[in-house]
């Protein structure tokens, strides 16, 4: 059953006044009034995003809340409306948006405080918390490409937001390029719904109308349309192969980071799985695909991030990770409990980046590691913050990570990919290592900090602490909401998405507890293996760098896979740009086709000046030529 209710529009119209106001206003009432607007627009859309959220509580399971904005596209028996739909999956992805981006918004007061171009930042992050929420609101699919590509778009904005520096601009245009090669799929994998219901007399792409015949797509059909979603999929959420722009995103402000990895764009593939999880439920081997590239990417990010000496790119390669881990748990058919990890992440993850945005905010643009260390008596709200974060990504049990992450790799092991599962145990061990080498090598030791900035060392003010606090607590019971079955209210969250998602159907029994427990060791060992390395005996990983200096040299160019794909991709497309099309298509044939015309009309022209010489007596002779031959022809024709 769905509840007409026109309050959903809300929801949208307060971070669009928030774009309009800091767009053509904002510059002109200066920067308290555009402090005021930008993050206050996002808390009422927070308000009234909470407000939908218990209407639909207070629903029987399985209702939704929807509003018809307007009729949309209508060409021929093709129609599309531009809808709002809050049933139990779109409700908690516009609280997590709403509520976790609201905090950002303030936190970027501080942190953007001495930036003379405010008006225009919160500009973009307005527009990009609307785009998100037009995602993950929409009531059909060609609505979510709507907002899919404008996060795509305030990405590109605010990665490249200093863009005055020549090298953030490029990591902006790489992201968008990047993106477009995803996009391109999932426009294909679009088509190729709206084909097949075609066929069947379905002209709509409304997820429910969608669902109601998804008979009608046949497993080939479905396979190939879920890969082409997919693809898209690893463009905007960073999965092999499509991973490469998210690390070069750090150049932007880290609050852009902070929305960019916790409440929006990354998290939009898993939602689109998940909000598709029927078709995928038809294409087993999409499935398996999804859960493999997800298992592949968590580990292959995770090691990546051991080596790595900037705090924004350790966190980057973490949000990679974690996201491979998101899509083992929809790929697995455990929906919930990827949905689950997009929650819990958004908390943890968005509070690690706060708190790096802090510790760089204290040391003067600082991120570099090797320059930082006993920090935590400098700052301490950011130091045990950060730290509550650190042990909710890491899994530890009782903080948020845990109860999303051991969901995953149960309905991974339960699902029968037991080597994936053992791929995402092994991960957990490396996310332990990577996430405590961060903590030890920043909050620390003995202080690495450069002698000019350790007077300017001092925590962070108001706007920027309180967000940390908040999101902390939420790091820290936001998983609670589900507890392992038959503890207390058990698996509430699986429970309340089911009527959208489904149930998991494992296909092998085991003993959670064990699963869990296993898990939680590797955690544990990662963690203390950073311990030692860092604490115990600091001068070990310097000794190990040396010693395997090949597997290190690998680690810190990231594989050398921005060196493959310019080999493989940018040069060849170079070659083709600029050899082929610009020298031969366009200089020859192109121009050469214009010129040519042109110098021909040139030359007819001289000849033709030639014949206007002046003279009266070469006009008259001419006119005699002609007069003769006239009475020629018509002799000739006289005697025929």
């Amino acid at each position: 059953m769905n509840l007409e209710s026109s309050a959903l529009a809300l929801i949208l119209l307060f971070p669009a006044l928030g774009v309009l106001f800091n767009l053509f206003l904002g510059a002109r009432m200066g920067r308290r009034a555009v402090n005021l607007v930008g993050p206050g627009v996002m808390f009422g859309a927070f308000a009234a995003a909470g407000w939908a959220f218990l209407r639909l509580l207070a629903l029987p399971r399985g209702d939704a809340l929807v509003f018809t904005l307007w009729p949309w596209i209508e060409a021929g028996r093709f129609h599309v409306e531009f809808a709002l739909r809050v049933d139990a999956l779109s409700g908690v992805m516009v609280m997590v948006v709403t509520g976790v981006g609201a905090f950002i918004h303030l936190y970027s007061i501080g942190y953007m405080a001495h930036d003379d171009d405010f008006a225009r930042f919160f500009t973009y992050m307005n527009l990009f918390a609307l785009s998100m929420l037009i995602l993950v609101l929409a009531n059909n699919l060609l609505m979510m490409f709507v907002g899919w590509e404008g996060v795509g778009l305030c990405s590109y904005l605010l990665i490249a937001f200093w863009y005055t520096n020549p090298q953030y601009a490029y990591n902006g245009r790489k992201a968008f390029i990047v993106n477009r090669i995803g996009d391109a799929g999932f426009i294909l994998g679009m088509v190729t719904i709206i084909a097949a219901l075609a066929r069947g007399g379905v002209w709509t792409l409304d997820f429910t109308v969608i669902q109601a015949h998804a008979g009608l797509l046949s497993t080939a059909v479905a396979t190939a349309a879920c890969m082409l979603l997919f693809l898209g999929a690893t463009g905007k959420s960073a999965q092999i192969p499509l991973y490469v722009w998210l690390p070069d995103a750090m150049v932007g402000p880290t609050p852009v980071s902070a929305l960019i990895h916790a409440a929006t764009m990354v998290t939009a593939g898993v939602y689109m799985v998940a909000r598709l999880n029927f078709l995928f439920m038809l294409a087993p081997d999409a499935m398996t695909v999804v859960a493999t590239v997800g298992a592949l990417t968590a580990f292959f990010a995770g090691t990546i991030a051991i080596v790595q000496p900037d705090i924004k790119k350790v966190l980057a390669y973490s949000t990679i990770s974690q996201l491979g881990y998101m899509f083992l748990g929809v790929g697995s058919g455990a929906f919930a409990a990827g949905i689950f990890h997009v929650m819990t992440h958004a908390f943890f993850k968005g509070l690690l980046f706060l708190c790096a945005g802090s510790v760089i905010h204290a040391l003067g643009g600082e991120q570099d590691m090797n320059k930082m260390g006993a920090l935590r008596k400098h700052l301490p709200v950011t130091y045990w913050t950060m730290l509550i974060a650190t042990l909710a990504i890491t899994a530890v049990p009782g903080f948020a990570g845990y109860f999303s992450k051991d969901l995953i790799l149960e309905g991974a092991y339960e699902s029968g990919h037991v080597w994936l599962w053992l791929l995402g145990v092994l991960t957990a061990g490396v996310t332990g290592f990577y996430m405590f080498r961060l903590i030890f090598m920043t909050f620390f030791g003995e202080s690495r900090v450069e002698a000019g900035k350790l007077h300017h060392i001092h925590e962070s003010p108001a706007s920027m602490t309180v967000p940390l606090v908040v999101l902390a607590i939420a790091s820290t019971v936001g998983g609670w909401v589900g507890l392992p079955k038959g503890l207390l209210w058990g698996d509430a969250f699986a429970r309340f998405l089911s009527p959208v998602v489904g149930r998991f159907h494992p296909a092998i029994e085991a003993s959670a507890l064990g699963l869990s427990v296993f898990a939680t060791i590797v955690g544990l060992l990662g963690i203390a293996l950073a311990y030692v390395c860092y604490i115990q005996m600091p001068g070990l990983p310097a000794i190990i760098a040396w010693r395997a200096k090949a597997l290190y040299g690998l680690l810190m160019e990231k594989y050398y896979i921005d060196e493959f794909y310019n080999l493989i991709v940018t040069r060849p497309l170079f070659f083709v740009s600029d050899v082929i099309l610009n020298r031969w298509v366009d200089r020859f044939a192109i121009d050469g086709a214009v010129n040519d015309t042109g110098i021909s009309v040139q030359a007819t022209s001289q000849l033709a000046r030639r014949t206007e010489s002046g003279n009266v007596q070469h006009y008259a002779f001419v006119y005699l030529l002609g007069a003769i031959g006239v009475v020629a022809w018509s002799l000739y024709l006289v005697r025929k």
